[in-house]
């Protein structure tokens, strides 16, 4: 087969490193790619977020199967177009994948098919919202209702926090995202992601795990994209697991087919557990990044075939082989980062790096330059490992980092704790 994936980050490098692996795999193109993914696959330049362009490419390159990565294609409608255009495509529509974009929708589904989710309420002007606020009180949560690349939620633990956060939305922080807020009651529990695949009909849970959100050890610090994960997330018991797929997957599936778009692609719930219990956090609409690089290490060449099967809609004869294993990884971001951060350091050391199905350093913000691998994002490298339990792929993981030098990079030192 030949196979395109749209995105440029850690993520699509994992799933590239994953799909490669499989022998249906023939040719593999990345667009745009990085610096880590040019070294095992084509990389392409054209805009992702053009549904057009995205076909004409697939045309021009007998294109069997696109797999879309990041949630802006998504969003845009990329893969309603693949699909129109005759593409076997995974990934959702644009109105299925409103259960990421739009915070205000994912709360009117939860609703409608009676998801457990934290109370909320939605406002399109400052001044009803900080009267809310004022009323509710602290701690409190306030969200952009758009996309805002992981950005755009404010968790206030002083009721000033939280009207500084409207201020911020409404000020344009966020662009469009910001131009509707949903603020939420604070869920109190531990937080990890559930992942599933649908077909818009089956559904079959391919794993869970666990990240670390803000930027320092011992979860302190602003909130970033992820700054390390681990799989299996022992929190998300299979009990929990199995009520979350019966009380909110398998009801927000329900629902979406019912009003006339169907959900197909990755469906992945953030859960807050406590009491034995999740209730939804957020969905997102595509695998989540660091997350998808400890599922793919743990579920290598098989990916490909769960993928094909939710793509094709068989998912009810498709199962997933799970190794008893553990995968860590640990993000090396740009000093400054979430802040600003330089771009252009030169990274050293990537060669010394074992790559083999336990030990991978998935690339998120690299270019290469006068071949030379560089920064080129705040969040830059992934390094991740597979163990026979989570103790033995941390110290892997961070026996990898000891290989390189990058004075301009950092990472947390405690990714694991938690389950540690």
């Amino acid at each position: 087969m030949n196979i395109l994936i749209l995105g440029s980050g850690g993520r699509e490098h994992a799933l590239a490193w994953a799909v490669k692996q499989n022998p249906k795999t023939d040719r593999l193109i990345v667009a745009p790619g990085n610096a880590g993914i040019a070294m095992l696959a084509e990389c392409a330049d054209f805009d992702i977020l053009d549904g057009a362009e995205v076909v004409a490419f697939c045309a021009e390159n007998a294109i069997d199967f696109v797999i879309v990565g990041p949630e802006a294609p998504l969003a845009a409608g990329v893969a309603d177009a693949t699909r129109a255009a005759g593409f076997l495509t995974f990934g959702p529509s644009a109105e299925a994948a409103k259960l990421e974009a739009s915070k205000g929708f994912t709360k009117e589904i939860c609703d409608a098919c009676g998801a457990p989710t934290a109370t909320y309420a939605r406002f399109t002007e400052a001044g009803p919202a900080k009267e809310y606020i004022r009323a509710q009180g602290a701690p409190i949560v306030v969200k952009a209702d758009g996309l805002a690349a992981g950005k755009g939620v404010i968790v206030a633990m002083t009721v000033d926090e939280a009207l500084a956060a409207i201020d911020d939305m409404f000020g344009g922080e966020f662009g469009a995202a910001g131009a509707e807020v949903v603020i939420e009651e604070f869920m109190t529990g531990e937080e990890a992601s559930f992942f599933v695949l649908t077909d818009g009909v089956h559904a079959l849970p391919i794993g869970t795990a666990q990240d670390h959100k803000r930027v320092g050890d011992g979860d302190t610090g602003p909130n970033t994209g992820g700054m390390g994960a681990y799989s299996p997330a022992p929190v998300l018991t299979d009990a929990i697991a199995n009520r979350a797929m019966n009380e909110i997957v398998l009801p927000t599936i329900a629902e979406m087919a019912r009003r006339g778009t169907p959900y197909q692609g990755v469906l992945y719930a953030g859960l807050m557990i406590k009491d034995g219990q999740g209730r939804l956090v957020e969905y997102n609409a595509r695998f989540g990044d660091p997350e998808t690089q400890v599922l793919m290490m743990r579920l290598g060449a098989q990916a490909l075939d769960l993928l094909l099967a939710c793509a094709e809609g068989r998912l009810d004869k498709a199962q997933v082989n799970w190794a008893d294993d553990h995968a860590i990884t640990v993000v090396m971001a740009a000093k400054g980062y979430p802040g600003a951060y330089q771009k252009g350091s030169v990274i050293e050391g990537l060669e010394r790096m074992p790559e083999d199905s336990r030990h991978m350093a998935f690339h998120a913000g690299t270019a290469m330059k006068d071949g030379q691998v560089t920064a080129n994002g705040g969040r830059v490298l992934n390094i991740t490992a597979r163990g026979d339990s989570l103790a033995d792929a941390r110290n892997r993981a961070y026996a990898m980092i000891d290989l390189l030098h990058w004075p301009d990079g950092f990472c947390r030192s405690d990714i694991g704790w938690r389950a540690l």
